[in-house]
């Protein structure tokens, strides 16, 4: 039976681990070894559906993966150069996501676990986006504090160890991401906003008037809905009174009032805990002007920082081939009745 064959399984040093991500719209498979080393990462987006609707629909996701997963899975093994029999532990995000999606990874993950009798890995995406930052950075190691700043999640982590969190804040409301992506609608900008708002925004200056989540209060908490609707209200009361408006300008405003505050809150983070380590991970780290604005504040304060490559950010399964191999070397095996989540917890 498969269950006693992994009750028994030896755990090896510098495991291939052969990670699968299916959380959204890309369907992704990556095979890391130790962890840390990247030997291929492949993805293939659905993305280009979605656009005509303005955000990701979850039954073209879900049917998309189905046609997708086998593939990518063949096109990560030919990369690494290697077959299924080499090997040593299937890893799959199980949550959080769109629960159809998940579904296609988890159902795959499962099916190559038990043909090749090796230990079937559950992964947190979230740990993963974390986790990202891992992969070739063979110095990294925890105390440190992490930006999460991604389309469904945004968040200031404490990480005390490899498998110990602790949420110092995180959005009461809207993800970043997903502000960016309402923002840029009303701006006329095609999904996904993150991208378009930045490019636009290299164009403008930052004199939109914005409001500032939580002014005067003490807290790593966040807030976007306020943001959000403001930069919506402004394009509305300018069109109604028929004035042009400098979309740039506007992108720019939004962008430093959305971003500079999570600088901020990450630098209070390391002075509450007295760190000298940052980290980031998720789609909206990609962005630029957050790369910069972070690069800046932690070199004034002699503060190391660790990005993931942009490619990286986004959802992609070397991240979560990277936390699947904490996850393996504490024995933390599913089992075939592992099912898709649509939220998990850190």
């Amino acid at each position: 039976m498969y269950s006693d064959a992994i009750k028994s399984y030896q755990l090896k040093e510098n495991a291939l681990i052969l990670a699968i991500e299916s959380s959204c719209d890309e369907t992704a498979a990556s095979i890391v070894r130790g962890g840390r080393e990247i030997l291929s990462n492949e993805i293939m987006s659905s993305c280009s559906e979605h656009v005509k609707f303005g955000g990701v629909v979850p039954e073209i996701a879900s049917r998309a993966h189905t046609t997708a997963v086998a593939r990518v899975t063949d096109a990560a093994l030919n990369a690494a150069g290697l077959k299924l029999g080499d090997i040593d532990a299937i890893a799959v995000t199980y949550g959080a996501g769109l629960l159809g999606a998940l579904l296609v990874g988890v159902s795959y993950a499962k099916t190559l676990a038990y043909a090749l009798d090796i230990p079937l890995v559950p992964v947190s995406h979230i740990r993963g986006h974390i986790a990202a930052c891992y992969l070739n950075n063979p110095n990294l190691e925890p105390p440190f504090i992490s930006l999460l700043a991604s389309g469904g999640h945004t968040a200031i982590i404490y990480v005390k160890s490899y498998t110990e969190f602790e949420i110092l804040g995180q959005t009461l409301d809207d993800a970043v991401g997903e502000a960016f992506d309402k923002v840029a609608r009303v701006l006329g900008l095609e999904y996904p906003g993150g991208p378009n708002i930045e490019r636009l925004a290299q164009n403008g200056e930052p004199t939109v008037v914005l409001p500032k989540m939580f002014k005067g209060e003490k807290t790593f908490n966040l807030s976007y809905s306020g943001l959000k609707t403001a930069v919506i209200n402004y394009m509305h009361n300018n069109e109604q009174q028929g004035k042009e408006v400098n979309k740039a300008d506007v992108a720019c405003s939004f962008q430093s009032a959305a971003l500079d505050v999570l600088v901020a809150r990450v630098v209070e983070a390391t002075k509450l805990k007295g760190v000298k380590t940052v980290t980031a991970g998720g789609g909206v780290v990609a962005n630029g002007y957050l790369r910069n604005r972070l690069a800046e504040a932690c070199s004034e304060r002699r503060i190391k920082l660790y990005l993931p490559q942009k490619r990286l950010c986004t959802d992609n399964a070397a991240m979560i081939g990277a936390e699947g191999y904490i996850q393996y070397k504490n024995g933390n095996f599913a089992g075939l009745d592992l099912n898709a989540k649509a939220s998990v917890e850190l």
